[in-house]
């Protein structure tokens, strides 16, 4: 057994960790779960809370991002007090490291730093376990996105 990478996560504030982050989620949603890239990239980037997670040698491991405030109303109902996350993705040689609970409680801190008092989120349905052990519960019923099925999920903060 290996010893697990050091690693940091932070908000991503400059280009270059925006492309990181760019980098992690195209590796994950397009090249390993065959989403359109068309569709990985949206507008809401360009306004989102970006996190990063990386190795202490500067490999990015993870990325989510936060949608706040008017960009996130179509996903939480209206509500302006709940935030919304997605995009998480950790790279094949994070998992099972940690990275993807440090990413969502990033984004929480982010959420509570905006005044949110919840975080709403559309979990991968194989993913409901996790996002369960982090304090989220699911709502609704199962819907696809980009042919993947989800749930709604909602913690409050």
């Amino acid at each position: 057994m290996g010893v697990s990478p050091a690693y940091t996560v932070r908000v991503a504030e400059d280009p270059a960790d925006r492309e990181a982050c760019f980098a992690v989620r195209k590796e994950v949603f397009v090249a390993e779960q065959g989403v359109a890239e068309d569709i990985e990239y949206d507008a809401y980037d360009a306004v989102a809370v970006h996190v990063l997670a990386v190795r202490d040698d500067g490999v990015p491991l993870g990325t989510g991002r936060l949608l706040h405030g008017e960009a996130a109303a179509a996903k939480t109902g209206g509500d302006p007090s709940v935030g919304s996350l997605g995009r998480l993705a950790v790279s094949r040689e994070a998992r099972g490291l940690g990275v993807g609970a440090a990413l969502v409680r990033a984004v929480e801190d982010a959420a509570r730093a905006r005044g949110l008092t919840a975080v709403d989120l559309h979990a991968q349905t194989h993913a409901l376990g996790f996002y369960e052990r982090l304090g989220y519960e699911a709502y609704g019923p199962e819907f696809p996105d980009a042919g993947i099925p989800h749930r709604a999920m909602r913690r409050t903060l």
